[in-house]
């Protein structure tokens, strides 16, 4: 059953907390379809006149800085043996060369890791626990965690709610052609940032006199 289909069958009142607990838990650093359970239920809310977008939105919006927050809180107190154990448990979210990305992007941007992260995927589960385990300043944090949480959640609700008020004639109609482009683009996107993982787990490697090889390898079962 596919995930719009399957929220269309549960309460307003479900959905408002099913989707912050999803987005609280992938802000926390657990990977889950944080992104997809949002973008559904903006399109749902367009479609239904009984779920309220403005409350789904702050829904959204509370999880994920209260999960960024906890994430960040754990990472602080788990420090990098941390990040290996979750190396270890989810190898194809929390290898060495996802973490090598997530690391030189802290280094480049500081604090606007943080909050351009809550639009990158890779970055989104990464944000919270890698600033706790880099000991960034909790007010640098805090500020860039409320001001990307709300942008991109309140954001992603409304543009996806009035595109799909717009578009759902259209939709209807193209919804093959529509599902194939955004298949096509998926694809797309993984092959380049698992390409741009690779490059810059090889770089760390180079860097700590690491064998790339041992770092930057893909997982069998990717």
């Amino acid at each position: 059953m596919h995930i719009q289909e399957w929220l269309e069958t549960i309460p307003a009142v479900s959905i408002y907390l099913l989707v912050g607990l999803v987005i609280g838990l992938e802000s926390l650093g657990i990977p889950l379809p944080g992104e997809i359970i949002l973008v559904s239920s903006a399109l749902l809310a367009s479609q239904h006149g009984d779920i309220n977008p403005v409350v789904l939105g702050v829904c959204a919006t509370t999880g994920a800085i209260v999960g960024d927050s906890i994430g960040y809180a754990i990472g602080r107190r788990g420090g990098k043996p941390l990040l290996e154990k979750l190396g270890r448990r989810f190898p194809k979210h929390f290898g060495p060369e996802h973490v090598a990305v997530a690391e030189r992007s802290f280094e480049k941007w500081g604090m606007w890791a943080v909050f351009f992260g809550r639009f990158v995927a890779l970055l989104r589960i990464f944000a919270g626990p890698l600033a706790g385990v880099l000991h960034m300043p909790y007010w640098r944090f805090l500020i860039a965690n409320i001001l990307g949480g709300i942008l991109w959640a309140g954001g992603t609700t409304a543009v996806i709610y009035s595109v799909g008020i717009v578009a759902e004639p259209w939709l209807k109609r193209f919804s093959w052609a529509a599902l194939a482009l955004a298949v096509l683009f998926g694809l797309a996107v993984t092959l380049v940032v698992r390409s741009r993982m690779k490059k810059a787990a090889a770089a760390a490697a180079a860097e700590a006199g690491v064998p790339a090889q041992s770092t930057a390898r893909v997982p069998a079962n990717d």
